[in-house]
This record gives structure tokens, sequence and C-alpha cells, in this order.
């Protein structure tokens, strides 16, 4: 029986600093997870081009809108960071000291806040002060040099491995870590330095470990899990379809083959030299029918194989179906909070936040009267931002 359907944050307070990518996706699970967010938007918009109303990202949360180039501005939120838990932002190292909502103004006003920056390079380094995006931070840590075939250019992950799981997720992470001994008797808050660098590096970790000990190959479709091996990878179907195989175990492998209906006398999948002749009768027999004939084949089976889906498909899949992984809220289909909880579960509870449609609501809830002041102009009134690649260039240029 559920004792909450806020999650396991309800009560914990946000202030997010507006900005694109990774801070806002980090803000978003953290509003998932039952957290009161409040975007603070600045006049303007934060640049991604995006109508408010579709932005996923801003779910669960709720807006105001301030100037922090303004002395009221500045107030504003330092008298909503005296009364939360934890801020967010994802500013050019300097710049939030400069706008006067740094760490050593925020945490003269609320020694336990919780103060999680968001970087790509991170606070310090040669290159803390200059602009860069997902791509180029993955670069750096070698994760992109892992992807894609071993006779072409490395693959482009979209901008899933570094914005959000080398950055959001641990930023998420930190913050929480932070919270927590914050709340210990005699915890206090601090700085949580999250850069997409350090996160992306340390998702690497197992790979570094296989390299080290002879395990993996320092280059592209070499490897096991790189699409190197025959058994791990994608395949095209009759119709153009993919079906995406992952039979590592041998047991699993057998079952493949079985299903696969491919003949005895194939090739051996531990005669590494013959891997190219067993990838060859592999992809062969995998273009002798469609995408929708293969996922029948291979349903509910353990030879570890799966269509590949685009996102409009994914929903529709009748095991993401059935777990209800995506939903459907205000006329948006999306996917569902992550993880879950058996006692506090969390739930899409407000649609993606307009900018300063809020500040009544907070101005009572978080007893800030000084929101209730003369609002800057109305954001929507100005000409949208050009669309930008995602990532932090953007973003930091903006908050400058």
């Amino acid at each position: 029986m559920a004792e909450s359907d806020n999650g396991p944050l309800s009560g914990v307070r946000v202030v997010e600093l507006a900005g694109i990518g990774p801070g806002p996706f980090a803000a978003m699970l953290l509003a998932d997870l039952g957290a009161d967010v409040v975007r603070v938007d600045r006049p303007g918009g934060a640049g991604l081009g995006v109508d408010p109303a579709y932005d996923i990202t801003n779910r669960n949360k709720r807006s105001v809108l301030v100037d922090l180039k303004s002395p009221d501005g500045v107030a504003q939120v330092l008298d909503l960071v005296e009364r939360a838990d934890v801020l967010v932002e994802g500013y050019r190292p300097g710049v939030a000291e400069r706008l006067g909502v740094g760490p050593e103004q925020c945490l003269a006003r609320n020694p336990r806040l919780v103060y999680g920056r968001m970087t790509g390079w991170g606070q310090q380094g040669p290159l803390a002060d200059t602009a860069g995006h997902d791509i180029g931070y993955i670069a750096i840590t070698g994760a992109l040099g892992m992807i894609g075939p071993p006779d072409g250019p490395p693959a482009i992950p979209a901008n899933l491995v570094g914005d959000y799981a080398g950055g959001s997720l641990y930023l998420v992470i930190g913050v929480l870590a932070a919270l927590q001994h914050a709340r210990t008797e005699d915890g206090r808050g601090q700085v949580v330095d999250a850069a997409i660098v350090d996160g992306t590096a340390h998702l690497t970790a197992m790979i570094h470990g296989m390299l080290a000990a002879g395990g993996w190959q320092d280059r592209r479709g070499s490897n096991l899990l790189d699409g190197g091996a025959p058994f791990y990878g994608a395949y095209e179907t009759a119709d153009g379809g993919h079906m995406a195989v992952g039979a590592l175990e041998k047991r699993f492998y057998a079952e493949f083959i079985r299903l696969l209906g491919l003949p005895q006398e194939v090739p051996d999948r531990e005669d590494l030299a013959a891997w190219g002749e067993l990838r060859t009768a592999i992809a062969a027999r995998f273009r002798t029918r469609t995408r929708e004939e293969w996922t029948a084949v291979f349903q509910e089976s353990d030879a570890c194989v799966a269509p590949v889906l685009s996102l409009r498909e994914a929903p529709q899949h009748p095991h993401l179906a059935a777990r209800g992984t995506f939903v459907e809220h205000s006329g948006l289909t999306q996917p569902a909070p992550a993880p879950r909880f058996s006692r506090t579960p969390g739930t899409v509870r407000r649609p993606p936040a307009r900018p300063g449609a809020d500040t009544a609501e907070i101005a009572r809830d978080w007893q800030v009267p000084g929101l209730l002041a003369p609002s800057p102009a109305d954001p929507s009134a100005a000409a949208p931002a050009p669309a930008g690649g995602a990532g932090r260039a953007e973003q930091k240029d903006a908050a400058g």
C-alpha cells in the first residue's frame, strides 16, 4: 500500500536556476521523485527555442520569473534559497558568483543548503571557462571513441551518454548524498561539482578494468560489447528494420542460433578468426524475414533478441505498455518517472512549467512575498531563440 503519491522526496525544496540540457533534466528527476522544484526562469527564456508547453524536462515543477541581473531579482532568489534544501545551477564557472547567487552568498543565507553545480568541463581545469557540448565532453573521456564501426567514424549517441548519464544522473546522486549528510546532527551544506567529463569517465570504469586485464582492445568494433562480436550487435531485416542481438552467454547463444535457423555447421563462436564468417551468416539469415516476423520468432525466448524501435514506436511495445513505462499527461506521451518505489511512488503531477505562471502560488507556499513585486516582461512576448544543439554552450552564454 502506497504511503504517498508524491514520491520519496516529498517535502524537499529545490531551487533551479533555469538553463538547458542536463541541469533541467536533473531537476526534473528530483521533481519526479516528489521534490518541490521551483524553476527560476529569466526574461527572454533559457535559449532552447522550444515551446515551454512541450518541454517535458520541466514537468512536475513550478516557475517564477526573475531578472537575476537586477538587485531585486537577486534578493528574491536568496529569499527562496533561505527556505530551500537544494539549489541547482548550470552556468559557466564564476557566473553565479558575479550575479550574487554563488555558493558563498547562498550558504551564508542557508548553511545547510546543497548547492549543485552542473557543467561540462567542471569548475576548474584548462577548459573550464570554454563553451562545449555533449559530443566534446564524451570525446575526451574515451567514451565516444568506443562507439561505432571499426572502419568508420564514431557513432553519435544523441546526448544521452554525456549530458544525461554522465551529467544529470551524477548531479542527482551527488545532491542526494550531500542532502543526507546535511540532515545529520552535525551536517552542513556543501557544493556538489558535477562535471560531465567526470561522470562520463566514471561510467567507463568496467571497461578500464577489462583494458588493464587484457580483455578489451583500445579500438572500436573489436570487443565483446562494442559490436565486435557477431552475437552482440544489430542486424538489418528484409523490410529495412533492425533486430538487436545480445546472446552473450552460451546457453542464450544456443537458443539464438536455434531460433534463427542457422545450420549446425556455422563457425564456432569461440574462433575469433571466424567471427567475420559467422557475422555474414547471421546477417544473411536476418535479411530473409521482416522485423515483425523475427520479433514473433524470438518473442518471450531466452535468445536475447529484440526489435530496434523508433521513439514513436517504443510506447506501444507490449512489455513497456504493460509496465506503464510511458504515460500520457496533458496531451503529451512521455517516459514515466523512474525508478519505482513500493511505498512512495512518484507520478507525473504537473505539465511542463510555463515561465512565471506559478509566482503567486510559490510566494504563498514558500512564504516569500517579495516574489509578488512587479515581474519582468513575459518571455513569451520575445522572439524565440534559435534551437541549439544539446549541451551547455547556449546555456552558459545566456547565463553570462
